[in-house]
C-alpha cells in the first residue's frame, strides 16, 4: 500500500478549509477521539471555539500491528463533572484523523448517543475512498477534508524524526 505524508502545515490548512462547514453545525463541544484526533481537534479550537473533551477508542493494536476483534474503550467521559456536562443536550462534534473503515466513528456515534445529545456531528481530515462498515446516520452532520484513495496515511504526531517526516511530506 503506498504512503502519504501530511505535514503539520497541511493539517493546519485542512481544518481551516473544513472550520466554516463545522462553524455552521454550531457544536458546543468537540470529542476528540485519540490518538489521532487530538491535535486536529486543537487545531480546530482556534477556528470553533468550544471546549474539547477526549475519548480513547482502540480498533487496532500498536504492539502487534493487528485489528483487535472489538472496539476497545480506553477513555471515556462522565457526563456529570467538568465539560463532559455539555454532551447531554448538546450539540457534540467528533473529530477524528481518517475515516477508513468507519468502525471507531460509528462506535462513537453509538456510544454518545448513550447520553441523549441534540445533534452529533463528525469532522474528520482524510475520508478513504473504499468500502465502510456502516454508514453515517441521516441525521448526523458529516464533513471531511479531502477524500483520499485507499492509502496509509502518515501524521506528523507519530512520527519519531519529525525532520525525516517533514522532508517526506514535502515530497509528496
Amino acid at each position: 500500500m503506498s504512503k502519504k505524508y501530511f505535514s503539520y502545515a497541511d493539517i493546519h490548512r485542512t481544518v481551516a478549509q473544513m472550520a466554516p462547514k463545522i462553524s455552521d453545525f454550531k457544536p458546543d463541544v468537540i470529542v476528540a477521539i485519540g490518538g489521532g484526533g487530538f491535535i486536529p481537534a486543537r487545531m480546530l479550537r482556534t477556528f470553533v471555539r468550544v471546549p474539547i473533551v477526549a475519548v480513547g477508542l482502540e480498533l487496532y493494536n500498536d504492539e502487534t500491528c493487528s485489528k483487535n476483534s472489538e472496539m476497545k474503550k480506553t477513555q471515556w467521559f462522565d457526563v456529570t463533572t467538568g465539560t463532559a456536562t455539555k454532551i447531554p443536550g448538546g450539540r457534540v462534534l467528533i473529530v477524528d484523523e481518517v475515516d477508513d473503515s468507519r468502525a471507531t466513528v460509528i462506535y462513537c456515534i453509538d456510544e454518545l448517543r448513550k447520553h441523549d445529545p441534540s445533534a452529533i456531528g463528525v469532522a474528520v481530515l482524510h475520508n478513504k475512498q473504499k468500502e465502510k462498515v456502516s454508514k453515517i446516520p441521516e441525521d448526523v452532520f458529516y464533513v471531511a477534508g479531502t477524500d483520499l484513495e485507499d492509502i496509509w496515511c502518515v501524521y506528523p504526531w507519530d512520527a519519531t524524526d519529525i525532520d525525516e517526516h517533514e522532508a517526506k511530506a514535502s515530497q509528496n
